[in-house]
């Protein structure tokens, strides 16, 4: 049986794709730090299903859960966080910090432990943003930590390509999950978990680089992205008021 790491599993997109993988055939290490839903995902997913409760930003925890696995099929480090920064003028700083931790320098330890564990042949894919293809206001700090994860997943598809293993850059635009339900401000073209999930298996078994997805939602980010930067904040400053 193949086997899947998938970290962020407790809810959201993580947690519908423990169980789309698992009605699937595969065999799922499903990681996060509330132990209560693991154990919840633990009883609606069945015996293939195992849960590894760690912190993502603890090094050592996530060695110690790496030291439970053998080997990988695909590993999908998938866990984050947004937060926004609602006045420039006044940088939060400590805002900046934790997204930053969260989003790109636990990515780097995960990548540590259990990057070795994927076989050749098998697949690794990264969580980033459609927020990453152009200047959104308020996201100096979640958009900067996504751009980030573009360019790891660019560089490591280079570097890791001799080894056999294929990466992937998971762009979502909106998807309705316990996470943006905190969100203050419209959704455009936003989706369910189940969406979500079935285009990233989907463009994953396909060995896609780019997965992105709704497509109208990001073909349009993308065609902005285009735009001479004074034009693009033009329009942004006005979205922003």
């Amino acid at each position: 049986m193949q086997q899947v790491l998938i970290t962020g599993a407790t809810s959201g997109i993580g947690r519908q794709l423990a169980l789309d993988y698992i009605k699937q055939g595969w065999i799922v290490w499903a990681c996060g730090r509330n132990q209560a839903a693991l154990t919840e995902l633990k009883q609606a997913a069945g015996e293939h299903l195992h849960p590894l409760c760690f912190d993502i930003n603890d090094v050592a925890q996530i060695g110690q859960a790496a030291r439970k696995i053998t080997a990988l099929d695909l590993a999908i480090l998938n866990a984050g966080t947004c937060e926004y920064i609602d006045d420039a003028k006044q940088f939060d700083g400590a805002l900046f910090e934790r997204v930053m931790q969260t989003n790109v320098i636990s990515l780097g330890y995960c990548l540590q432990h259990f990057l070795p564990l994927i076989k050749r042949g098998g697949k690794l894919a990264l969580m980033g943003s459609s927020a990453s293809y152009l200047a959104l206001p308020r996201a100096e700090a979640y958009g900067a930590s996504k751009a980030a994860v573009s360019y790891l997943a660019r560089t490591l598809a280079i570097d890791l390509k001799p080894s056999g293993i294929a990466v992937s850059l998971i762009n979502p635009g909106f998807v309705n999950t316990p996470l943006t339900a905190k969100n203050d401000f419209p959704m455009p073209m936003s989706i369910d978990v189940a969406q979500a999930s079935a285009a990233i298996m989907a463009g994953l078994a396909k060995d896609r680089f780019d997965v992105h997805f709704p497509k109208k939602f990001t073909f349009i980010l993308k065609t902005l992205a285009m735009l001479p930067e004074f034009i693009w904040q033009g329009l942004a400053a006005r979205i922003r008021k």
